[in-house]
């Protein structure tokens, strides 16, 4: 669902969204770049004061209410990232991309050939990034909403998937729409395949308590 292709022209569609803000303005020749209105952010954009939970090359926003659930492996980095309020949820990911275009459009109609392969009738529907990709998809527990948000920047692409009533109804993001719109990317210098996940860790926090935890059981143990 998620593989960059290989060779052939990239085929642009008249029905394909513009460059988003981020990506548009780090495309602006000479002159100092402006900050785009709302994020995700650029690091170089990011505002200042802002409480932020530390992944790597994903800092997400602190905001009450929100439970961050974070998946590691054995060696601490992070292979995915969901972020849950009430009865929404979303799941975020953030990958390598050319500086000079976005990879939205094309990752997005690769996202909605999978689920038509799968007998999914995914919809694009406009939405304050650009084009969104919703679906509703039969899951273990029954029929359940999605929706795929996709927002281009300057060498990076940050995939937001929504599921719940989030997913069915855009008015009920709330705290988890905050969570996108203040997101910041920090893109190291390194080259990077095109749509190669960029490094997340856990965040010193979430360490810390694991840490802790474990001593604890650790202890538990011997005293048994």
């Amino acid at each position: 669902m998620f593989s960059r292709k290989r060779g052939g022209p990239k085929h642009v569609r008249a029905t394909d969204a513009p460059p988003s803000a981020a990506l548009a303005q780090s495309l602006a020749a000479d002159d100092e770049p402006v900050a785009p209105e709302r994020g995700p952010w650029d690091q170089r954009w990011a505002p200042e004061g802002v409480q932020r939970l530390d992944l790597g090359s994903l800092l997400i926003p602190a905001i009450e209410g929100v439970e961050v659930r974070v998946q590691a492996n054995p060696d601490g980095a992070v292979e995915q990232i969901v972020l849950v309020d009430g009865d929404s949820a979303l799941q975020l990911g953030v990958f390598a991309a050319p500086r000079s275009e976005g990879i939205w459009d094309e990752v997005r109609a690769e996202i909605a050939a999978a689920m038509k392969a799968d007998g999914v009738a995914p919809r694009e529907v406009p939405g304050p990034y650009g084009v969104e990709l919703t679906a509703r998809v039969n899951t273990p527990e029954g029929p359940a909403d999605v929706r795929f948000v996709g927002v281009d920047g300057p060498r990076w692409m940050v995939r937001a998937l929504y599921q719940g009533a989030a997913a069915a109804d855009r008015g009920r993001e709330g705290a988890l729409g905050e969570v996108l719109s203040g997101l910041v990317v920090i893109r190291d210098q390194e080259a990077r395949p095109v749509r190669e996940a960029l490094p997340l860790r856990l965040p010193k926090e979430m360490t810390e308590q694991a840490a802790a935890a474990q001593q604890e059981q650790g202890a538990n143990g011997r005293q048994a």
